[in-house]
């Protein structure tokens, strides 16, 4: 391949964004899809803004909505990189790019297949290197983050995030209820433990959703977003002097993107 050919990225969440900034700073041509309706956490660091504010900026890649292949031309002119709501991923057929990378991190398969492109490529579990797709990399914190399968899977998706300062369950919330989430706080805000971040409206009546611990809020869903009981609403971070980490790329995402850039690099002539 070569650097004027399309790479498709699916899903432009934080984690997502890491491999789409690296892509775009190395000089490759990119239509990222995202669903009607993103659920990023950290939604300082995702791309996947766009979607709603038309346009979304993270350390110096810009993105922007696009509703078709005219628009999507614009963005390149302009040295941004389109965003297109396409959660099915029925463009990739008439796009026929090069490379798909399913940056999702759904923990499964949402329908991407080696079929897609000449080169397939998944981050995390849910996928077999050699089967579903080209390659995995693995996701999970550890010796093996970044490690790039080209035969198997990655680890498979424990429910407990990473360690961080001593935290690990406890640093990520979950909704008590079904209804919309209001937000109390803002990312960035340092927030002590039991304190009301956010509320979710109910059939019922108001139920407040408290901070698990004292520390930095680095992640909190969007204000008014419908929400499960369960799902994933918040992330917080015991550091709490690393404002800084609110707003930039996190480690786990730049190590990820560089095996992705690693492995596209391996196929250039």
């Amino acid at each position: 391949m070569k650097k004027s050919d399309l790479i498709i990225v699916r899903g432009a969440g934080d984690l997502a964004t890491g491999t789409i900034h690296r892509l775009k700073k190395s000089g490759f041509r990119l239509l990222v899809l995202e669903t009607d309706h993103p659920a990023a956490i950290r939604r300082q660091v995702a791309l996947s803004e766009a979607v709603y504010s038309k346009s979304a900026c993270v350390e110096g890649v810009e993105a922007v909505r696009v509703k078709d292949e005219k628009q999507m031309l614009d963005a390149w002119k302009n040295d941004k990189v389109p965003v297109m709501v396409d959660p099915m991923g029925e463009s990739i057929a008439s796009m026929q790019p090069k490379v798909v990378v399913d940056a999702i991190l759904a923990k499964h398969n949402l329908g991407t297949n080696k079929n897609m492109a000449p080169l397939t490529i998944a981050l995390g579990p849910g996928f077999t290197a050699g089967v579903d797709v080209d390659v995995v990399i693995e996701t999970k914190r550890g010796h093996n983050l970044g490690r790039v399968i080209r035969s198997g899977s990655a680890v498979p998706n424990t429910g407990i995030p990473g360690i961080i300062g001593g935290y690990g369950k406890e640093r990520v919330m979950h909704a008590q209820a079904e209804g919309i989430l209001r937000n109390a706080a803002s990312i960035g805000d340092i927030v002590e433990a039991r304190a009301v971040i956010a509320e979710i409206e109910t059939e019922n009546g108001t139920v407040p959703v408290e901070a698990s611990f004292s520390g930095l809020l680095r992640g909190l869903i969007r204000d008014g977003y419908p929400v499960t009981k369960g799902f994933k609403i918040a992330d917080i971070d015991p550091r709490k002097e690393e404002l800084q980490n609110c707003f930039t790329i996190s480690d786990k995402a730049r190590c990820i993107a560089g095996s992705v850039l690693e492995v596209i690099c391996g196929e250039l002539e």
